[in-house]
């Protein structure tokens, strides 16, 4: 028989945990802490499990989400976590079932898009998702950073404290706030995020209760950055060969990214500083004195969207230039497919079904990848990704749709 698919309740969590843990390669276990944790912040509704005599055989959920787009506008979306299916229970069309349950709820409710960050590339394309930012992280070699070392203050005459995770859960959300609505691809972040990512809660594995905080506050004592890092600690002939790791950084202005990248590369003792996942075109090479300091650790598709409402998602963003556009989406869902007429100006913008030719066809995920301003008609239309009916509509798509700075999502989830 085919397994079950259906949404969990309370007495579920601790199969479905079990479930989770394994399919994402850990301990098959479910500690207490990690089922009240799961009873606090999941949506029975909107967590579902495949069931097979009775054990959970496949796990997924889904939470409500704001994605910030281009002009730093915010948009309702579907965030998709915890996917996994048991390696005995592979190839049987349970992704697929949950996931079209899953995208027609989120469309019901009048979600914009539907997120997720994806472990494996090759899964999310064919249920209409496309990777819509990337991400790069650095190792710096603090030795090559050309840095002045006496460094003790910022620049800009705004300062560099530390903070306890009590005082970052009270100002962490606001400061947060401010800045994800200057970074398209950033999201929301709920009271739990704070608990768990300050050590308030510790799930099984858990390590940021070992962080430390660094705060930037400006001339004005407004705070502007704050960076959560932790050490690894490597001596070698009386040498220290320390790696301070960065788990979480994000800033206000400039002057405050500046301060905190200098702050983390001249810790004492700290020879070298991973970033974490940052946009690729960060500005993080550049503060230092010499940006070769900084190595390419990885760079990698991070953020991927699937377009729910084409419509409201190409009206909620900004656009650098006037141009009109006629774009045929497909979607093999049926659930935002169609052909629209973008009429997009500084001034304001319009996107509304229509009977004109059609100048560009695209498959809706390519869409999502499009639609934060990353990737390139142009390029992907090279690729076979996208068709060209008009002469001249990439042209006017890589005018309309891309940004001078690419979009960044900071966030795991």
């Amino acid at each position: 028989m085919s397994p079950e698919i259906r949404t969990i309740g309370d007495d579920d969590l601790r199969d479905w945990i079990t479930a989770l843990a394994t399919g994402f390669l850990r301990p098959a276990e479910a500690s207490d802490e990690d089922i009240a944790f799961r009873k606090a912040d999941y949506d029975p509704e909107r967590t579902w499990g495949a069931y097979d005599g009775g054990r959970c055989v496949a796990t997924f959920r889904s939470f409500a989400q704001e994605l910030t787009v281009v002009g730093g506008a915010v948009v309702p979306a579907d965030a998709v976590s915890a996917v996994t299916v048991l390696p005995t229970h592979r190839r049987r069309g349970l992704l697929s079932r949950i996931m079209a349950n899953d995208l027609r709820a989120a469309k019901e409710r009048g979600d914009v898009v539907a997120s997720l960050i994806a472990a494996e590339y090759p899964i999310y394309g064919r249920f209409g998702f496309g990777p819509a930012s990337w991400t790069t992280s650095w190792r710096i070699d603090t030795a090559r950073a050309a840095l002045d070392p006496r460094h003790a203050a910022p620049e800009s005459g705004g300062r560099i404290g530390l903070a306890t995770p009590e005082e970052v859960r009270e100002f962490g959300p606001g400061l947060h706030d401010r800045f994800r609505v200057q970074v398209p691809g950033a999201v929301s972040r709920n009271h739990w995020w704070w608990q768990r990512d300050t050590g308030a809660v510790r799930l099984t594995g858990d390590t940021a209760g070992e962080r430390h905080h660094a705060v930037y506050r400006s001339p004005t004592g407004e705070i502007e950055g704050l960076a959560s890092y932790s050490y690894e600690a490597r001596w070698e002939a009386k040498r220290p060969e320390n790696t301070a790791h960065v788990h979480r950084l994000i800033a206000t202005s400039p002057a405050a990214e500046r301060a905190l990248w200098q702050y983390l590369c001249s810790i004492d003792w700290v020879r070298h500083v991973t970033t974490g996942c940052r946009a690729p075109d960060d500005l993080l090479p550049d503060f230092l004195g010499d940006p070769r300091a900084a190595a390419v650790d990885e760079h990698s598709d991070y953020l991927w969207l699937r377009p729910l409402d084409v419509p409201r998602l190409l009206e909620a963003r900004t656009y650098p230039v006037a141009a009109t556009l006629v774009l045929e989406v497909e979607d093999r869902a049926g659930l935002a497919g169609g052909r629209f007429l973008l009429d997009a100006s500084p001034a304001g913008t319009s996107c509304t079904p229509t009977t004109r030719s059609a100048e560009l066809t695209l498959d809706v995920g390519e869409l999502g990848a499009l639609c934060l301003g990353d990737a390139a008609a142009g390029r992907l239309a090279a690729l076979g990704r996208i068709q060209e009916e008009r002469p001249g509509a990439l042209a006017t798509a890589d005018a309309l749709l891309r940004t001078a700075r690419r979009p960044w999502c900071p966030d795991l989830f």
